[in-house]
C-alpha cells in the first residue's frame, strides 16, 4: 500500500541519516504529511516517539561500533550527533546500563534496537464509529498553549493545562462566554472543547487551545479567535466512559484512527485543524468526538 510505502520510505531516510542530521520535515514530507502528524503517526503506530527511536538506533550502532573497532569514544559520539563525550556518556549509560569505554569488556550486557518497518497487521475484533462530515467555514475562541511532540511531551502537557484551566475557573467563564444555554449533565456536546493543529508553529510543536464556538452570543474578548475553513471531516466516537477515563479513552481512539482506520480507509489527514468535542451520554457518562480534516489518497 501507498501508505505504508511512504511511511518506509521515511524510515529509510532516518536510517541512512543516523549518522549525520536527521531533518524531520524530509521525513515528513517523504511520509506526505505535516511534521505534526508524521510524528504522532510514528508515535500512535510504534508506541515509542520519535526521538527516542532516533536516540536507541544511534545508541546501538554507537555500542556496535564500540565493540567492534578501535574507534575513540569522542568520535563515536561526534559522528552520532552528541556534543561532547559526556553528553554522549550520560545517553550511552541511561541505555546500556554501563559507559561507553566498558562496552569493549567481553561479557558486558548491552541493548540492540532493530531497525523499524512498518507493515498491515489484521485487526477487526473491535469496531470504530465514525462517520463523515462536510462542514462549512466557522470560528472558535479560547485558551492557547504550545505543546511539543518530543518524547510525548504532549501527552502529560495537554491534561496537565485541563486541569489547571478547570481549577482557576477559566474552562466555566469559557463555557458562560460561549453564550450556550446548558448546564452539566445536559445529554450532547458540551460549550467547552479543544482545537489543535490550526497553524503552523514550526518543527515538533503545535498549538492547542481550550476552545468554545463562536455564534452572535458569544463574548470573545480577551480571547485567541481562529477561523475554521470549509473542510470534510472524519468523525470518530469513542465508547462511554466515566471521567477518570476520559485521558485513557481519547489517547487510545486517536491510536486507533492512525494504525487502524487511516492505513484501510482510503483517505489521509489533511493539514488542519483538529477537534476533540466532549459529550455527556444519556446514560450519563462521558465520551469524546474526534475530528480530523481527511482527503481522499491520490491513485
Amino acid at each position: 500500500m501507498d501508505w505504508l510505502n511512504r511511511m518506509n520510505g521515511a524510515i529509510a531516510y532516518i536510517e541512512e541519516n543516523l549518522e549525520g542530521e536527521i531533518d524531520y520535515r524530509t521525513a515528513a514530507g517523504i511520509a506526505c504529511c505535516s511534521v505534526y502528524h508524521f510524528q504522532r503517526m510514528f508515535s500512535y503506530m510504534t508506541d515509542v516517539p520519535l526521538s527516542e527511536y532516533i536516540r536507541r538506533r544511534r545508541l546501538t550502532l554507537a555500542a556496535f561500533e564500540l565493540q567492534q573497532s578501535g574507534i575513540k569514544v569522542i568520535d563515536v559520539a561526534l559522528k552520532y550527533g552528541y556534543e561532547s563525550p559526556e553528553a554522549f556518556a550520560r545517553a550511552f549509560q541511561k541505555l546500556h546500563g554501563v559507559a561507553p569505554t566498558l562496552s569493549r569488556s567481553m561479557g558486558v550486557n548491552l541493548k540492540s534496537y532493530p531497525r523499524l518497518s512498518f507493515h498491515i497487521t489484521i485487526r477487526g475484533a473491535d469496531e470504530m464509529n465514525y462517520r463523515m462530515v462536510e462542514k462549512e467555514a466557522f470560528a472558535v475562541f479560547g485558551v492557547e498553549e504550545i505543546f511539543t511532540t518530543v518524547d510525548g511531551e504532549n501527552l502529560k502537557g495537554i491534561p496537565q493545562m485541563w486541569q489547571r484551566l478547570m481549577q482557576d475557573g477559566t474552562v466555566d467563564r469559557l463555557g458562560m462566554a460561549s453564550g450556550m444555554d446548558w448546564k452539566p449533565g445536559t445529554p450532547g456536546i458540551c460549550p467547552v472543547n479543544a482545537v489543535m493543529c490550526y497553524r503552523d508553529t514550526g518543527g515538533a510543536s503545535f498549538p492547542y487551545m481550550i476552545c468554545a464556538f463562536d455564534s452572535e452570543k458569544a463574548r470573545t474578548e480577551g480571547y485567541v479567535r481562529v477561523e475554521i475553513p470549509a473542510l470534510t471531516w472524519a468523525v470518530f466516537t469513542t465508547e462511554e466512559y466515566s471521567v477518570e477515563q476520559t485521558t485513557a479513552q481519547v489517547q487510545s481512539l486517536w491510536k486507533r484512527i492512525y494504525t487502524e482506520w487511516f492505513p484501510m480507509s482510503g483517505y489521509e489527514p489533511e493539514t488542519g485543524p483538529e477537534f476533540e468535542l466532549y459529550g455527556t451520554a444519556e446514560s450519563g457518562l462521558e465520551y469524546c468526538e474526534v475530528w480530523i480534516p481527511v482527503k481522499k489518497k491520490l491513485g
